[in-house]
């Protein structure tokens, strides 16, 4: 793994988060690590107390971020790598979803990241240097039915690191986004998915679709554990990737996504063309 470095990973009590901060914790790192329910978290981990910094903080409070920041500077002196996990899945179609619903998925998924990347890069920039890893999914890239709303938040995660891999480049700060497919963690549980409260009978498709990825929980191909080794590995790479794929499935369905626009554009040429002086 290289250097001790100070991580700062959001959404750590459970999933993709807490084998992350496992992981690292094992490798001797330093990690300060968020959530909303510290009980969960502190119960989750048992680590060295010179070593793991656990921190509630509320994602979409510009305040809450800030301090949990300034709380790991203060700890560690420093933060080399920031991982933007947190976030929930949301089913249903817009015409289901509530704006509260809505709103409050692109509150964590979105805004919970700018937060962080926002109160974080002074530290970053300062120092000369940092890794931002962005979990996106590939349903940023490739959606699929009853899922609109998630797809436009990862679709947002997606495009927001991509610019900020720009931004940031000049002082020595590097920008990946990743975007797993399908992970064995506890995703498609209740915990960690909102189904929309008021389905329609109309959207007989969606609940197909929905009833589909349920059956797959406790049964999907990734390793999530595979995944965290990973994400940590990119910290390590002189030129890490801006866009990270994950897992057999998130392949094939952007490479399937690819091929569509590259059609999709090629068929409609004339008229796109047709628009220029």
């Amino acid at each position: 793994m290289g250097l001790k470095k100070v991580w700062f990973i959001t959404g750590a009590s459970k999933g993709l988060g807490l084998s992350l901060v496992n992981q690292l914790l094992k490798a001797g790192q330093a990690v300060a690590a968020t959530s909303r329910n510290l009980p969960d978290l502190a119960s989750a981990v048992n680590a060295d107390s010179n070593q793991f910094l656990p921190l509630a903080v509320d994602l979409a409070d510009e305040a809450s971020v800030e301090q949990a920041i300034n709380a790991a500077v203060a700890r560690f002196g420093r933060i080399d790598v920031v991982i933007n996990n947190a976030g929930y899945g949301i089913g249903g179609s817009i015409e289901e979803l509530t704006n509260e619903e809505t709103r409050n998925s692109f509150n964590i998924n979105v805004f919970g990241t700018i937060n962080v990347i926002r109160k974080v890069s002074k530290q970053l920039r300062l120092q000369g240097s940092g890794h931002i890893i962005n979990i996106a999914s590939i349903a940023g890239i490739a959606g699929a039915t009853g899922w609109s709303v998630y797809a436009a938040t990862k679709a947002a995660v997606i495009a927001l690191s991509e610019v900020l891999a720009e931004d940031l480049k000049g002082f020595g700060i590097k920008v990946t986004v990743v975007a797993p497919g399908a992970f064995r963690t506890s995703f498609l549980t209740e915990e960690s998915l909102l189904l929309a409260k008021n389905p329609i009978e109309a959207y007989d498709d969606v609940r197909k679709m929905h009833a589909k990825y349920l059956q797959m929980n406790g049964n999907q191909a990734g390793d999530p554990e595979k995944a965290a080794a990973a994400m940590i590995s990119l910290a390590s790479m002189p030129h890490p990737p801006v866009h990270l794929l994950l897992g057999n499935d998130a392949l094939q369905r952007a490479n399937a996504k690819i091929d569509t626009l590259k059609k999709e554009y090629q068929d409609w040429k004339a008229i796109t063309i047709s628009t220029d002086y």
